[in-house]
Protein backbone atom coordinates (compact mmCIF):
# COMPACT_ATOMS: atom_id res chain seq x y z
CA UNK A 1 0.00 0.00 0.00
CA UNK A 2 1.30 3.39 -1.32
CA UNK A 3 1.57 5.86 1.92
CA UNK A 4 2.78 8.72 0.91
CA UNK A 5 0.60 11.89 0.72
CA UNK A 6 3.56 13.87 -1.36
CA UNK A 7 1.70 15.31 -4.83
CA UNK A 8 2.78 13.38 -8.06
CA UNK A 9 3.92 15.08 -10.48
CA UNK A 10 1.01 15.25 -13.15
CA UNK A 11 0.83 16.48 -16.86
CA UNK A 12 -2.96 16.66 -17.57
CA UNK A 13 -2.14 18.63 -20.76
CA UNK A 14 1.10 19.82 -22.37
CA UNK A 15 0.21 23.33 -20.84
CA UNK A 16 -1.08 22.33 -17.43
CA UNK A 17 0.71 20.03 -14.73
CA UNK A 18 -1.48 18.81 -12.23
CA UNK A 19 -0.95 18.65 -8.39
CA UNK A 20 -2.32 15.39 -7.23
CA UNK A 21 -1.83 13.11 -4.01
CA UNK A 22 -2.10 9.26 -4.81
CA UNK A 23 -2.75 6.75 -1.68
CA UNK A 24 -3.62 3.08 -1.13
CA UNK A 25 -4.21 0.85 -3.79
CA UNK A 26 -7.18 -1.73 -4.86
CA UNK A 27 -10.22 -0.04 -6.95
CA UNK A 28 -9.52 3.25 -7.56
CA UNK A 29 -11.40 6.48 -6.09
CA UNK A 30 -11.37 9.70 -7.20
CA UNK A 31 -11.85 12.83 -4.19
CA UNK A 32 -12.79 16.12 -5.74
CA UNK A 33 -12.46 18.94 -3.23
CA UNK A 34 -14.57 21.64 -2.64
CA UNK A 35 -14.09 25.52 -3.06
CA UNK A 36 -11.86 25.64 0.08
CA UNK A 37 -9.18 23.42 -0.80
CA UNK A 38 -8.16 20.29 -0.62
CA UNK A 39 -7.43 20.17 2.79
CA UNK A 40 -10.95 19.31 3.31
CA UNK A 41 -10.38 16.16 1.35
CA UNK A 42 -7.78 14.54 3.78
CA UNK A 43 -10.51 13.05 6.12
CA UNK A 44 -11.59 10.97 3.14
CA UNK A 45 -8.63 10.20 1.79
CA UNK A 46 -7.55 9.01 5.22
CA UNK A 47 -10.99 6.70 5.57
CA UNK A 48 -10.85 4.83 2.46
CA UNK A 49 -6.63 4.36 1.61
CA UNK A 50 -6.68 0.97 3.40
CA UNK A 51 -9.04 -0.54 0.83
CA UNK A 52 -9.09 1.92 -1.94
CA UNK A 53 -6.51 3.43 -4.94
CA UNK A 54 -6.84 6.99 -3.67
CA UNK A 55 -6.83 10.36 -6.13
CA UNK A 56 -6.92 13.56 -5.01
CA UNK A 57 -6.05 15.95 -7.25
CA UNK A 58 -5.36 20.00 -6.09
CA UNK A 59 -8.03 21.29 -8.92
CA UNK A 60 -5.69 24.19 -10.89
CA UNK A 61 -6.13 27.62 -9.33
CA UNK A 62 -6.21 25.95 -6.06
CA UNK A 63 -3.34 26.72 -3.08
CA UNK A 64 -1.18 28.86 -5.76
CA UNK A 65 -1.20 26.19 -8.82
CA UNK A 66 -1.02 26.61 -12.18
CA UNK A 67 -4.22 27.81 -14.28
CA UNK A 68 -4.12 28.82 -17.70
CA UNK A 69 -5.88 31.39 -18.86
CA UNK A 70 -8.02 29.30 -21.17
CA UNK A 71 -9.00 26.57 -18.38
CA UNK A 72 -11.95 28.27 -17.45
CA UNK A 73 -15.03 26.67 -16.53
CA UNK A 74 -16.41 23.51 -14.87
CA UNK A 75 -16.66 21.46 -18.12
CA UNK A 76 -12.27 21.92 -18.32
CA UNK A 77 -12.42 20.50 -14.83
CA UNK A 78 -14.85 17.68 -15.65
CA UNK A 79 -12.65 17.03 -18.79
CA UNK A 80 -9.85 16.77 -17.62
CA UNK A 81 -10.55 14.59 -14.75
CA UNK A 82 -12.17 12.22 -17.08
CA UNK A 83 -9.08 12.42 -19.39
CA UNK A 84 -6.65 11.52 -15.92
CA UNK A 85 -9.11 8.76 -15.62
CA UNK A 86 -8.66 7.50 -19.20
CA UNK A 87 -4.84 8.26 -19.46
CA UNK A 88 -4.54 6.05 -16.10
CA UNK A 89 -6.73 3.29 -17.42
CA UNK A 90 -8.71 3.69 -14.59
CA UNK A 91 -12.38 2.33 -14.65
CA UNK A 92 -14.70 1.39 -12.40
CA UNK A 93 -13.76 4.16 -10.47
CA UNK A 94 -15.67 5.45 -7.17
CA UNK A 95 -15.70 9.25 -7.07
CA UNK A 96 -16.77 11.06 -3.55
CA UNK A 97 -17.04 14.69 -4.01
CA UNK A 98 -17.94 17.72 -1.56
CA UNK A 99 -19.38 21.01 -2.52
CA UNK A 100 -17.70 22.71 -5.70
CA UNK A 101 -16.68 19.00 -6.59
CA UNK A 102 -20.19 17.94 -6.40
CA UNK A 103 -20.66 19.97 -9.32
CA UNK A 104 -17.63 18.54 -11.56
CA UNK A 105 -18.37 14.71 -10.59
CA UNK A 106 -21.98 15.63 -11.49
CA UNK A 107 -20.72 17.08 -14.90
CA UNK A 108 -18.32 14.12 -15.17
CA UNK A 109 -21.31 11.91 -15.14
CA UNK A 110 -22.75 13.72 -17.85
CA UNK A 111 -19.73 13.20 -20.01
CA UNK A 112 -18.89 9.86 -19.11
CA UNK A 113 -19.15 8.06 -22.49
CA UNK A 114 -16.50 5.50 -21.38
CA UNK A 115 -18.91 4.69 -18.19
CA UNK A 116 -15.94 4.75 -16.60
CA UNK A 117 -17.31 5.72 -13.05
CA UNK A 118 -19.35 3.23 -11.64
CA UNK A 119 -20.52 5.25 -8.41
CA UNK A 120 -20.37 7.90 -7.01
CA UNK A 121 -20.85 10.08 -3.83
CA UNK A 122 -21.82 13.58 -4.10
CA UNK A 123 -21.46 15.72 -0.37
CA UNK A 124 -24.02 18.76 -0.49
CA UNK A 125 -23.04 19.70 -4.04
CA UNK A 126 -24.12 22.50 -5.56
CA UNK A 127 -24.18 23.34 -9.41
CA UNK A 128 -27.22 23.40 -10.89
CA UNK A 129 -29.93 26.52 -10.65
CA UNK A 130 -33.39 25.52 -8.71
CA UNK A 131 -35.98 27.39 -8.61
CA UNK A 132 -36.84 28.79 -5.47
CA UNK A 133 -33.54 28.33 -4.08
CA UNK A 134 -30.22 31.01 -3.88
CA UNK A 135 -27.28 30.27 -2.34
CA UNK A 136 -26.30 31.56 1.09
CA UNK A 137 -22.28 32.37 1.05
CA UNK A 138 -21.05 30.83 4.16
CA UNK A 139 -17.21 31.35 3.06
CA UNK A 140 -17.01 35.73 3.31
CA UNK A 141 -14.74 36.28 5.87
CA UNK A 142 -17.26 36.85 8.92
CA UNK A 143 -14.68 40.26 9.96
CA UNK A 144 -15.53 41.86 6.28
CA UNK A 145 -11.97 41.11 4.97
CA UNK A 146 -11.36 40.00 1.51
CA UNK A 147 -12.64 36.72 -0.33
CA UNK A 148 -10.30 34.19 0.65
CA UNK A 149 -8.06 33.31 -2.66
CA UNK A 150 -9.29 29.70 -2.81
CA UNK A 151 -12.78 30.64 -2.88
CA UNK A 152 -12.03 33.43 -5.83
CA UNK A 153 -11.25 31.02 -8.07
CA UNK A 154 -13.95 29.16 -7.40
CA UNK A 155 -15.68 32.56 -9.32
CA UNK A 156 -13.32 32.03 -11.57
CA UNK A 157 -14.61 28.54 -13.06
CA UNK A 158 -18.43 28.81 -12.27
CA UNK A 159 -19.06 32.77 -12.94
CA UNK A 160 -20.57 35.14 -10.61
CA UNK A 161 -23.98 33.05 -10.60
CA UNK A 162 -21.99 30.07 -9.46
CA UNK A 163 -25.09 27.83 -10.75
CA UNK A 164 -25.42 26.30 -14.16
CA UNK A 165 -29.49 26.54 -15.17
CA UNK A 166 -28.67 24.00 -17.87
CA UNK A 167 -27.30 21.10 -15.58
CA UNK A 168 -30.23 19.71 -13.81
CA UNK A 169 -32.34 18.91 -17.06
CA UNK A 170 -29.08 16.89 -18.49
CA UNK A 171 -29.06 14.62 -15.33
CA UNK A 172 -31.38 12.64 -15.93
CA UNK A 173 -29.24 10.56 -18.62
CA UNK A 174 -26.71 10.03 -15.89
CA UNK A 175 -27.23 6.18 -15.38
CA UNK A 176 -24.29 5.89 -12.87
CA UNK A 177 -25.90 4.70 -8.83
CA UNK A 178 -25.15 7.87 -6.78
CA UNK A 179 -25.77 9.05 -3.42
CA UNK A 180 -26.21 12.59 -2.25
CA UNK A 181 -25.69 13.26 1.25
CA UNK A 182 -26.69 16.58 2.88
CA UNK A 183 -25.86 18.02 6.25
CA UNK A 184 -29.13 19.11 8.02
CA UNK A 185 -28.04 22.30 8.77
CA UNK A 186 -26.05 23.49 5.79
CA UNK A 187 -26.37 27.01 5.35
CA UNK A 188 -25.21 27.14 1.57
CA UNK A 189 -28.40 25.29 0.65
CA UNK A 190 -30.80 23.58 2.60
CA UNK A 191 -31.97 20.17 2.44
CA UNK A 192 -35.14 20.70 0.13
CA UNK A 193 -32.31 21.81 -2.70
CA UNK A 194 -30.18 18.69 -1.88
CA UNK A 195 -33.34 16.50 -2.42
CA UNK A 196 -34.11 18.32 -5.90
CA UNK A 197 -30.90 17.40 -6.91
CA UNK A 198 -30.88 13.84 -6.32
CA UNK A 199 -34.14 13.34 -8.10
CA UNK A 200 -33.03 14.60 -11.17
CA UNK A 201 -30.78 11.69 -11.35
CA UNK A 202 -32.06 8.78 -12.76
CA UNK A 203 -30.61 6.01 -9.86
CA UNK A 204 -29.86 8.52 -6.93
CA UNK A 205 -30.75 8.21 -3.20
CA UNK A 206 -30.97 11.48 -0.82
CA UNK A 207 -29.72 10.95 3.10
CA UNK A 208 -29.68 13.89 5.60
CA UNK A 209 -27.12 13.83 7.79
CA UNK A 210 -28.04 14.58 11.31
CA UNK A 211 -26.67 17.93 12.92
CA UNK A 212 -23.69 18.52 10.13
CA UNK A 213 -23.24 21.83 8.17
CA UNK A 214 -22.29 22.11 5.12
CA UNK A 215 -18.96 19.89 5.22
CA UNK A 216 -20.59 16.60 7.07
CA UNK A 217 -17.07 14.73 6.72
CA UNK A 218 -16.14 17.22 8.95
CA UNK A 219 -18.93 18.10 11.39
CA UNK A 220 -20.76 14.39 11.58
CA UNK A 221 -17.79 12.10 10.18
CA UNK A 222 -19.23 8.78 11.72
CA UNK A 223 -22.68 9.44 10.51
CA UNK A 224 -21.11 10.41 7.18
CA UNK A 225 -18.92 8.01 6.55
CA UNK A 226 -21.31 5.72 7.30
CA UNK A 227 -23.67 6.27 5.22
CA UNK A 228 -20.64 6.32 2.44
CA UNK A 229 -19.78 2.89 3.68
CA UNK A 230 -23.19 1.47 3.08
CA UNK A 231 -23.77 2.86 -0.32
CA UNK A 232 -20.44 1.44 -1.34
CA UNK A 233 -20.75 -1.80 -0.18
CA UNK A 234 -23.58 -2.74 -2.18
CA UNK A 235 -21.16 -2.11 -5.33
Amino acid sequence: MTSDTAPRPTQLYPELPLTLTLTGSGRPLLVLHGGHGPAHAEKIREHFEATYTVMVPTHPGWNGTPRPAWFSGVDDLANGYLDLLEDEGHRDVVVIATSFGGWIASEMAVRDRGRRISRMVLIDPIGPEIPGHTMQLDWEQPDGGPMPPNMRVVYAYAGQSLTDPKLLRRLRRVQTPTLVLWGENDTVYPPEYGRTYAEAFSDARFEVIPGAGHIPVHGAPEATFAAIDSFLSAS
